[in-house]
C-alpha cells in the first residue's frame, strides 16, 4: 500500500508542478512576454509531466505521437520552447509555435485533467468558481446550462 500510496503522491506534485508551469506561463504572457517567467513555466510543465507519466513512458508518449501523428506536434511544442529560451528571438513566436504544438499533443486530455484537477482539494475550489467553471465544463465537454 505505501508503493501506491508514493506513486500516487508523485503523481500528485506531477499535476501541481504542471498546473504551476501552467501559471508561470500565464504570468510571463501577461507581464509582456517575460521570457524567465516563460522559460520557469516550460520547465514546471515538463518536469510535471515527467512525474506524472514517469521518464519512460514521457519519451514514449512523444515518440508515439511522433509515428502515430505525425512530427507537426512534437516539432512545433519543442521548438517553441527553445525559442522561448532562446534570447536573441522575440518571444511571441516561441509562444505561438509551442501553443500549436501544445494543442496538438494535448488537446486530447483536456477532459481527462479537468476531471482529474476536479478532484484535488485548491484546484477544484478554483475550478469552480464563476466564469472559470463554464470554461472548465465547455473545455471538458460538458454540456452545463445556465440553469444548473
Amino acid at each position: 500500500t505505501s508503493k501506491k500510496m508514493a506513486l500516487s503522491d508523485t503523481k500528485l506534485i506531477g499535476a501541481m508542478l504542471c498546473f504551476l508551469g501552467a501559471a508561470f506561463f500565464f504570468m510571463g504572457v501577461l507581464w509582456l512576454l517575460d521570457r524567465k517567467l516563460l522559460t520557469i513555466g516550460n520547465i514546471l510543465f515538463l518536469s510535471g509531466l515527467t512525474l506524472i507519466f514517469g521518464p519512460a513512458q514521457t519519451l514514449s508518449f512523444f515518440k508515439t505521437r511522433w509515428i502515430k501523428v505525425g512530427p507537426r506536434g512534437v516539432l512545433c511544442f519543442f521548438l517553441g520552447i527553445a525559442l522561448v529560451m532562446y534570447h536573441r528571438v522575440h518571444s511571441i513566436f516561441g509562444i505561438i509555435l509551442e501553443l500549436f504544438g501544445f494543442l496538438n499533443l494535448f488537446g486530447n486530455f483536456f477532459p481527462v485533467v479537468i476531471s482529474w484537477a476536479r478532484h484535488m482539494p485548491v484546484l477544484s475550489t478554483f475550478l469552480n468558481l464563476p466564469g472559470i467553471k463554464q470554461l472548465a465544463d465547455m473545455l471538458s465537454g460538458e454540456r452545463a446550462g445556465p440553469w444548473v
